[in-house]
């Protein structure tokens, strides 16, 4: 089993083209041993979003704080705190705030892949 105290975490900056005031920490990772997922916590300020992609596995959304408008190929869906979301293979999807407080979410991936860094 692991434990870890995520507060002790950097915010890294979002890298990947079209990501604007977007930040995350890996909260646990192969790193830490994990054999299937990885989740990860993204944090993003007013006014940013994670960059419009995607990719060739689901995964799995929970918003913990703000509200959410995730862009995508239909029409748009807006998430507020205590919701989940799942988003199929090869979706394309981003999400945006446009509210007035950061938006936190966390996101699980499989463990080999490697997205929005």
């Amino acid at each position: 089993m692991v434990c870890r105290r995520t507060d002790d975490l950097d915010w890294t900056p979002v890298t990947t083209d079209g990501a604007r005031a977007c930040y995350i920490r890996e909260l646990l990772t192969a790193r830490d041993g994990a054999p299937t997922f990885a989740m990860r916590r993204f944090r993003v300020d007013p006014g940013g979003n994670t960059p419009l992609h995607s990719h060739p596995w689901e995964h799995e959304v929970f918003v913990l704080t703000g509200n959410a408008t995730v862009k995508r190929d239909a029409e748009d869906v807006v998430l507020n705190a205590g919701d989940a979301l799942l988003i199929m293979p090869n979706e394309l999807h981003s999400f945006v705030n446009a509210g007035a407080s950061p938006l936190e979410f966390l996101c699980m991936i499989p463990v080999e892949q490697v997205c929005c860094r």
